[in-house]
């Protein structure tokens, strides 16, 4: 497979195919350039999709230019936003700032990173420069972009400073040089700014390639921390085989593509074979990179130990009755509540009466139900993944 075949798989747009073939023709170390904002502590699988692609890029001997936005996260990247984003302060940006690295370096090689902090030019950056680089964009062009549309026509409030975003990310590029910039399919209107910009400073175009967005756990949304749907790169072993194996059976394909760079060839292999095999697979495959292989494996086998077998896992959440209760007995209800395992008491009595809760492997629909303290301990279960235990405290500690 050439440089330019490796690229464009599972890509959602090139611009353009020609450009990048010249560059890779020159024989020269291309600058490529990827971007995340701190606006949240943790990375999600969907931030892997284009740190795959920016590791393809390095794997073929270019540099990885890895920007951490802790200048723009002040103002909020509006790509795909139908509501004016919440401020964040320094502070905070800087305290997740401090995670991402990291993070990303489960996918990126850290020894061929280079990492900016876009906070190195802007903060020296005039008020005198600032409304110059406002002449590069109308607000003509700026209501192009399908976002900022649905806002300004549904009465929707969009910030001046929003629209300063695209004009940011583009002034990157144009201060680093970029070769190449990568991003999600929402990214394409910020990416193309800086074409502009560096077209406008007499300097070669950066190419720009657009990766789909990676559907989240409800099957349906981009997956994001803000419509709860993710999995995080800072979640454990179990959440993340756990979540992977909640997955749509035809989104997991996606996963495959995007997440392992699975072609074709492999994919309808795969379909071939008991879709829950695949999928297991693929939460092995995704829980190794993360964590590593031997804890993968053991995932799995408490998988299979529990959904095929129908025994418990060997680690789960443990409380003390005491912590939970006062007294010999307890609602239900009330013990769940007090985990703080669940969202709300509202959630966890909406699945006792629905009869996703076990205590002791026996089904309990009716919240008030009466639970006494355990001569040693009990088991509750909640649906297929959620698992707790209740112990009796020993009798020392009952006398402090």
């Amino acid at each position: 497979m050439s440089a330019l075949d490796l690229i464009k798989l599972n890509i959602d747009q090139l611009i353009t195919d020609d450009d990048l073939a010249k560059r890779f023709k020159e024989k020269r170390v291309l600058r490529v350039k990827l971007g995340v904002d701190p606006t949240r502590p943790d990375l999600t699988f969907g931030h892997w999709v284009v740190f795959n692609k920016l590791r393809q890029f390095q794997d073929l001997g270019h540099e990885a230019i890895l920007i951490i936005g802790d200048y723009t996260a002040l103002i909020g990247d509006p790509s795909g936003q139908s509501v004016l984003r919440p401020v964040l302060t320094k502070n905070e940006i800087k305290k997740n700032a401090e995670t991402y690295l990291q993070q990303a370096f489960k996918i990126l090689d850290k020894k061929h990173t280079t990492v900016r902090y876009n906070s190195e030019w802007f903060g020296d950056m005039s008020f005198e420069d600032a409304l110059r680089l406002t002449r590069k964009m109308t607000v003509a062009r700026m209501l192009e972009r399908d976002d900022f549309a649905k806002r300004y026509k549904g009465n929707t409030p969009i910030s001046i400073i929003e629209f300063l975003y695209p004009l940011v990310q583009g002034y990157d590029s144009l201060v680093l040089d970029a070769d190449v910039e990568i991003g999600g399919t929402d990214q394409l209107f910020n990416m193309l700014v800086g074409r502009t910009i560096q077209k406008d400073a007499k300097k070669q175009e950066q190419i720009v390639l657009t990766m789909p967005l990676l559907v989240g756990l409800d099957g349906k949304k981009k997956m994001s921390k803000s419509a709860d749907n993710y999995i995080a790169f800072n979640d454990t072993s179990k959440e993340i085989f756990g979540k992977v194996m909640s997955v749509d059976d035809n989104v997991m394909w996606d996963y495959y593509r995007l997440l392992l760079n699975a072609d074709d060839v492999e994919i309808e292999n795969r379909k071939q074979g008991h879709p829950m095999d695949a999928k297991k697979e693929l939460a092995r495959h995704l829980t190794a990179k993360i964590h590593n292989e031997e804890i993968a494996e053991n995932e799995l086998n408490q998988f299979q130990n529990v959904f095929s077998g129908g025994k418990t896992p060997d680690e789960m959440p443990s409380y003390s009755w005491a912590s939970l209760a006062k007294g010999e007995t307890s609602r239900l209800i009330d013990l769940l509540g007090t985990t703080k395992l669940f969202p709300s008491k509202k959630e966890a009595r909406r699945l006792i009466e629905q009869g996703a809760i076990k205590i002791d492997g026996k089904r309990c629909q009716d919240p008030n139900t009466s639970v006494h303290r355990p001569k040693n301990e009990i088991v509750i279960q909640s649906g297929k993944r959620t698992f707790l235990k209740i112990i009796t405290e020993p009798e020392r500690n009952k006398l402090k």
